[in-house]
């Protein structure tokens, strides 16, 4: 890392400075088929440019695949980062490290989370957020459980992905609670992230159904980031697949991100209001092979220690 951290340091302290901001916007991601941890960076959220040479910050080293896709990242009261991750296409937990400066990470972990379900397929796409009012965390995630919803199978894959969005809460990373089932929509659902707007949570999530096709991201709220969440609205993004959401608000404007898979590039959609929406794909820029991951916020100072690790 060190050997071009100089040369990344010359390249993105102009605009910093030019900025009146006091935040650079982060963006996590992995590539191909999970190879490991990567940063972009944005001062505007539209023009993403990967740091250190889009080189791998954290290679993956837990569960029996080693895989590393749909990183989530969270800052904790103490200043501490949480991530999550998945570890593979079919194994019944998640990876979880922590960090103080998003460079050096603990030992990474394998958090069994669904494995008290024989009938478990899988545990995709994990989130953490930070709940202040129970002053614990809660990860949540995509998993099938063969049979558990026969009369709503919207995969068209005979109940093999047929995914509901399950939850798991802690306080010290040691002990969790029983998982319970946070979403269940009536269709196949994956990829939920949870954001905080005023008094509600607003959850963002692919609507998973193949037949008729869906493959599209939708929104639910909720009072409580535990729900009961309301039924998803009408797709925000348009006539292609899209996946893997992650939310900013950027000067009063929500910049949804997604993952354009079939397309092989990023997309967004932009709204004040969570109602109206706008697509601005052609309009961000992101780096080549930018996979599943999630958006958010740093100080600059926090950046500027960063790159110089």
């Amino acid at each position: 890392m060190k050997k071009y951290c100089g040369f990344v340091l010359l390249l993105i302290s102009p605009c910093l400075f030019a900025q009146q901001s006091n935040s650079v916007y982060l963006f996590c991601y992995f590539k191909g088929n999970g190879d490991g941890l990567h940063y972009a960076y944005s001062d505007d959220g539209y023009k993403w440019k990967a740091l250190f040479n889009d080189s791998i910050v954290l290679k993956p080293a837990v569960s029996k695949d080693k895989l590393f896709r749909d990183p989530c990242i969270t800052k904790d009261a103490d200043g501490k980062y949480r991530m999550v991750w998945t570890v593979s296409w079919a194994d019944r937990g998640i990876g979880y490290a922590s960090s103080t400066d998003l460079i050096h990470w603990s030992e990474q972990q394998f958090i069994p989370v669904m494995t008290h379900e024989d009938s478990a397929r899988n545990a995709w796409a994990p989130e953490i957020n930070y709940n202040p009012k129970n002053k614990e965390y809660i990860v949540y995630w995509a998993t099938t459980i063969a049979g558990r919803f026969p009369q709503k199978d919207t995969s068209a894959e005979g109940q093999k992905n047929n995914h509901r969005i399950y939850y798991t809460t802690t306080k010290d990373f040691k002990t969790w609670s029983k998982t319970k089932t946070l979403y269940e929509p009536g269709f196949s659902v994956i990829d939920a992230t949870i954001v905080p707007n005023g008094n509600e949570y607003v959850m963002f999530l692919k609507n998973e159904t193949r037949s008729p096709v869906e493959k599209n991201i939708r929104v639910a709220y909720a009072k409580n980031i535990e729900g009961p969440y309301s039924q998803a609205g009408l797709p925000i993004t348009g006539n292609y697949w899209a996946e893997g959401p992650t939310a900013l608000k950027i000067n009063g404007q929500w910049m949804i991100y997604f993952d354009k898979y079939r397309d092989h590039k990023y997309g967004a959609v932009t709204s004040t209001d969570l109602a109206h929406w706008t697509d601005v794909s052609d309009k961000v820029e992101f780096p080549k092979g930018i996979r599943h991951g999630t958006a958010f916020k740093v100080s600059k100072k926090e950046f500027e220690k960063m790159i110089r690790k």
